[in-house]
């Protein structure tokens, strides 16, 4: 059963659910700088809530190419008051933390937290997997080769999928020795990654279901997609739609986005037809 326990929060994955992005950071690609006070903060998880999002990820530090870094203290300061709000404004969301930190995990869920999304899939530090298993969370590993600062610096791969799908049993087994009982898997769609290995790993993403955890997908309007299309992210969300129902039809089971609403309209679409798939 694809029902995770967030901090007594049921998530059911059985049907396809939406993960709203908000960026609480300056710098972030397409979102930077729009959500930094506590009111503006507010209203976009109200309005993501509203439209359909399962659960609301919160980030504190930017992970685009080139962005600065950004301290432990720095990423405390920022997150923790955003995490009070939502939990006090809206105490039955589920709220996950977009964090690589151990420190920074386990003060986010004393704070009101209920999952971890790490995009370095615990290799930032070997204690990750430790503090996520104490704290009894569902934890997203993502894949990513090298970090943010040096990952689109000639990534090379002999085959994307072959070599994802290695991380993912690695990290899935270190997590699971740990005693992490509730894991998804990101392939980190644009993190480490050329326009042809991000559409490679689209056109296989089926092969993680033999993972058997379920799979998460971040496409909203990355470079993969304005690229190809010659525009800029802020016209990508046709892209980013179109992109998502095919990661949807290829098993994804959560859909991480800045446009819930777009996201949602999706699945429900997808199951429709599903439904009467099934009839015949």
């Amino acid at each position: 059963m694809n029902v995770f326990n967030c901090n007594g929060k049921p998530l059911d994955l059985s049907v396809p659910a939406v993960m709203g992005i908000l960026n609480i950071t300056p710098d972030s690609f397409f979102d930077g700088g729009m959500f930094l006070s506590l009111d503006d903060q507010l209203k976009q998880v109200e309005r993501m809530l509203g439209e359909g999002a399962a659960i609301i990820d919160i980030g504190a530090v930017s992970t685009r190419p080139g962005a600065g870094e950004v301290c432990q203290t720095g990423e405390l300061e920022r997150l923790l008051p955003s995490i009070t709000a939502i939990r006090h404004n809206f105490p039955s969301a589920i709220i996950s933390v977009d964090t690589f930190r151990p420190l920074i995990a386990r003060a986010a869920v004393d704070q009101g937290a209920d999952m971890i999304n790490d995009i370095y899939g615990g290799r930032f530090d070997a204690g990750m997997t430790e503090t996520v298993a104490s704290l009894k969370v569902p934890y997203i590993i993502m894949h990513m080769k090298g970090d943010p600062w040096n990952m689109q610096d000639n990534p090379s791969y002999s085959d994307v999928i072959a070599e994802v799908c290695y991380f993912f049993e690695k990290q899935i087994a270190e997590a699971r020795s740990k005693g992490i009982q509730d894991i998804i898997a990101d392939p980190g769609f644009g993190f480490g990654k050329t326009i042809e290995h991000n559409y490679r790993l689209l056109a296989g993403l089926e092969s993680l279901q033999s993972l058997d955890v379920p799979v998460m997908v971040g496409l909203s309007r990355k470079s993969m997609i304005y690229k190809v299309l010659g525009i800029n992210p802020g016209n990508a969300l046709t892209g980013t739609s179109v992109l998502q129902t095919i990661a949807l039809m290829k098993g994804a089971c959560l859909l991480r986005v800045h446009d819930v609403k777009e996201a949602a309209e999706a699945v429900k679409l997808l199951e429709t037809v599903k439904q009467y798939s099934n009839e015949k």
